[in-house]
């Protein structure tokens, strides 16, 4: 990732015989290759430029769209909330544009398991390609598949379930029966009427304790010197986050 004079970013794809090219010049990327992490660079019109390796976060908010992704701001309640941690196994459904994919992949590690589920080919072929382009391959540990998340859900013992589909209720009677007591479920919907129908779902089973929901506001602040402020625009609501516990029958 190159960040320039004004603080813009630019995530790059390193090959030997490619050129960064922006409105203040270019900048060969045979130079940057094998430099340190933080160097310094000058591009062809004498404008300053730093290479940093991108964080997970600015590789989920600068890669390729394709399905809408889970803001970082979102993914780190999750990670928390869920408590996603080495070596659990978590079925995740949808993969989309994989944002959610690789902070779980990056969070179980080698010694958990991933299955991730999408239902529509395109989207799976677009999150399988940012995930190898951010990992340099599918991780041992990630089992991607295309095909609906229940088949996932009947088949696999997991100890956490993570849905990002528009219809999660309809998974939670399945879960019931795979998911491990006190695992959780997490789900990430953009709209009311979907947390209703979720929460509904949820009470129904009379097997989900401590379940609450959430959303995640960010506001960064400007400083500069003795001014100091709130920036004049904020990432507001992008999803509602509900998490539960699975509990023994009664």
């Amino acid at each position: 990732m190159l960040i320039d004079g004004r603080s813009r970013k630019y995530l790059l794809h390193l090959r030997s015989t490619g050129v960064f090219q922006f409105h203040l010049g270019n900048l060969p990327h045979s130079e940057i290759i094998g430099s340190p992490d933080g160097s310094r660079f000058v591009s062809s019109k004498g404008a300053p430029l730093v290479a940093l390796r991108p964080r997970l976060g600015d590789y989920i908010l600068k890669m390729r769209r394709g399905p809408q992704v889970v803001y970082p701001k979102d993914l780190g309640a999750i990670l928390m909330y869920a408590d996603i941690h080495p070596g659990l196994a978590v079925i995740e459904a949808g993969t989309g544009s994989g944002a959610m994919t690789m902070a779980l992949t990056r969070a179980v590690g080698p010694t958990g398991r991933i299955v991730s589920c999408e239902v529509r080919q395109d989207h799976a072929t677009h999150g399988r390609g940012a995930i190898v382009r951010q990992f340099g391959r599918v991780p041992d540990w990630l089992e991607l598949r295309v095909g609906d998340v229940l088949e996932a859900v009947a088949e696999e013992d997991h100890d956490r379930l993570l849905l990002d589909i528009p219809e999660p209720w309809e998974v939670i009677p399945a879960a019931t029966g795979t998911l491990r007591t006190g695992g959780i479920v997490c789900s990430y919907v953009p709209t009311v009427p979907q947390v209703q129908r979720l929460r509904e779902a949820l009470r129904a089973t009379g097997r989900f304790l401590d379940v609450e929901t959430f959303e995640v506001l960010l506001r960064t602040w400007n400083v500069t010197g003795r001014s100091v402020r709130p920036d004049h625009g904020m990432v507001g609501h992008t999803g509602f986050v509900t998490v539960g516990r699975l509990i023994q029958p009664a």
